[in-house]
């Protein structure tokens, strides 16, 4: 019997990608056999990065594991996940803000899309307090912000 591929959906903003965000998908690489990174396009929003640079900056990232794939895509995320066959919603959770909304958020996913599962993943307490509002304040005062970046990620090469 074949097995089906379990496949994850980590859906956000990446604006940008951070360490945090890389140790998500690093814990849910050893869940599943497929990560689908997908970065949601508001076209009303102008990001920091574009969401063109965004996706080029985690290709880039993860350009040697062909178990991550990243898109970008609009639209409702369940919507989004089902269409790609996705079995799973990936969300993280930093502190009990996150949580909160998380909570209700997975409940109202579970309302539309009863097939779909949300997992919740603690964001491991060393990079917990990177957000990527922090970042992009700090490159806006001019601080560097390697630290918070996934390693070898230089922010310059995609602004």
């Amino acid at each position: 019997m074949e097995r089906k591929m379990r496949k994850v959906v980590f859906a956000g903003s990446f604006d940008p990608f951070t360490r945090g965000h890389e140790a998500l998908v690093e814990e849910a690489l050893r869940l599943f056999d497929r990560v689908v990174i997908a970065i949601g396009e508001n076209v009303q929003k102008r990001g920091f990065l574009s969401v063109e640079a965004r996706q080029r900056l985690i290709e880039e990232l993860y350009a040697q594991d062909e178990r991550v794939e990243v898109v970008i895509y609009q639209g409702l995320t369940g919507d989004f996940a089902l269409q790609i066959g996705a079995s799973a919603l990936l969300r993280g959770v930093r502190n009990t803000v996150d949580f909160e909304y998380e909570k209700t958020m997975a409940a109202a996913n579970r309302r539309l899309y009863p097939q779909l599962t949300t997992l919740l993943l603690f964001t491991p307490a060393e990079v917990a307090d990177i957000s990527s509002s922090t970042v992009r304040e700090l490159v806006a005062f001019g601080r560097e912000v390697t630290e918070f970046l996934p390693q070898g990620v230089d922010l310059k090469k995609y602004i």
